[in-house]
């Protein structure tokens, strides 16, 4: 991988205009903010409805902006009536954190010193969205962070650092999101630091290495049990607790969780079968090896341990779940 020669020595304390929405922006304001770090205002998405009543809810990122007494702007889009309120703030960096839109080139060229984003992977694979989540699907041993500086491609900036993490066995995306969560804020002040410092230089990527992802949907969550068992619980563990991995039994949608591998390379199985119940949880057969799920939820109900759902169910050895 190429290197070149850092950018000009950033300021210690740059103007930062932040950029975030989810959960997962939260500590990396947090940690900004305590470091001292001036915040001249925070963007994130409007308040969008959520829950059963679909009552405007307002972005995790907001709530601790907040708190912080910090200016908040909430544009639908960011088009030429937000460059010139950028303008006006005049921030000397942008530090971007699942904001949730693209950030399109004039606004990156508006400011002194550009963006810094973190992005959620090990760039350049896993570009683009959900990358916590194709990892895991994807049965990947590793993952990690990487801050970059903020071009107008899909997360094909130069490189700043990178933290590589193992993914646990039988980890879930969610379980990830939060081990990643609590190691950005780390790498985000490091990365700030080490360029005031003069001592990181951006890399480009190789984008011969680059791999997508593409952005979850609720049909992604349909199991297939003709897949090997390895596949399955990639998907089982992937999809948990967004958007969830499915099957259906008589026509009922049922919602599994907490999949582990029984067996990994028997064959001559009768794919979606249930096997029996062990003392892990129901353990059901694949086009190659079978797998033990521990929770299961019906429509409409809350996840359950496999023997609690089992006491009012249906489903009992011999079973077949699928289409």
């Amino acid at each position: 991988m190429d290197t070149e020669a850092s950018y000009d020595l950033f300021p210690s304390r740059p103007k930062i205009m932040f950029m975030g929405t989810p959960e997962f922006a939260v500590p990396a304001l947090e940690a900004l903010i305590n470091e001292g770090y001036d915040i001249v205002a925070v963007v994130t998405q409007p308040d969008r409805p959520k829950g059963r009543g679909r009552r405007l809810t307002p972005s995790p990122t907001k709530v601790l902006a907040e708190e912080r007494s910090l200016k908040i702007l909430q544009p639908e889009r960011l088009d030429d009536d937000f460059l010139k309120t950028l303008l006006s703030l005049k921030p000397e960096l942008l530090v971007v954190v699942a904001f949730g839109q693209i950030i399109p080139g004039k606004v990156l060229r508006s400011v002194q010193r550009g963006g810094i984003n973190i992005h959620a992977s090990l760039l350049p694979r896993y570009r683009g969205s959900a990358p916590i989540q194709w990892a895991v699907i994807n049965n990947e041993r590793e993952t990690g962070l990487t801050t970059m500086f903020m071009d107008e491609g899909m997360d094909t900036g130069p490189m700043l650092l990178q933290q590589k993490v193992d993914i646990l066995e039988g980890e879930t995306a969610g379980e990830l999101h939060d081990r990643l969560l609590s190691l950005a804020p780390g790498l985000l002040i490091k990365t700030l630091e080490g360029l005031a410092q003069g001592s990181i230089k951006k890399k480009k990527q190789d984008d011969s290495l680059a791999t997508y992802t593409s952005k979850l949907t609720k049909e992604h969550g349909m199991l297939d049990w003709s897949w090997p068992a390895e596949r399955v619980c990639g998907l089982v563990r992937g999809l948990d607790p967004w958007p969830g991995a499915f099957t259906y039994y008589n026509k009922t949608m049922l919602k599994l969780y907490r999949c582990s591998v029984a067996h990994a390379t028997q064959t001559g199985l009768v794919p979606g079968r249930i096997r029996g119940l062990t003392e892990r949880g129901i353990e059901i057969e694949t086009g190659k090896g079978s797998v033990i799920i521990r929770e299961i939820q019906a429509p409409g109900k809350k996840r359950l341990p496999v023997q609690e759902f089992l006491r009012g169910s249906q489903l009992s050895s011999g079973s077949i779940l699928g289409n």
